[in-house]
Order: C-alpha cells, then structure tokens, then sequence
C-alpha cells in the first residue's frame, strides 16, 4: 500500500486513489447488476449499492495489502 501521493504539490493519502479505482470498478459492477436485472429481486436498491461499493472498495484495499 502507498504511504502517500504529490498531486500538484499537495501530499494525498493514498486512500483516495484506492477509492476513485473503487468508483471505476463499482461504476462498471453497477451497470453490469443493473442490465442482469438482480436490482428487481432485492428489498432496497440503494442499500444493496451502498454495500455493493464497500464491498468493491475493500476488496480493492485488501488485495493490494502485503
């Protein structure tokens, strides 16, 4: 894991490339639930893509840790 990136100067944690790798990711899992159609058989949409994000995230966070 990365201790920290420059971005014009200014000193980032590398969270933050983590987690706009993990809305990349989800943006892609997203449209790929959506056009299958598993949205309609779940109880609340936004909070299985809510847990579906922190799944991408972490699991992103995760296999990149030594």
């Amino acid at each position: 894991m990365l201790r920290e990136i420059t971005l014009f100067g200014a000193l980032l944690p590398s969270i933050v490339v983590y987690f706009f790798g993990a809305v990349l990711l989800y943006l892609l899992v997203d449209r790929l639930v959506l056009k299958l159609g598993l949205y309609r058989v779940v109880w609340h949409p936004p909070l299985v893509r809510l847990a579906l994000f922190a799944c991408v995230f972490s699991g992103l966070v995760l296999s990149t840790a030594p």
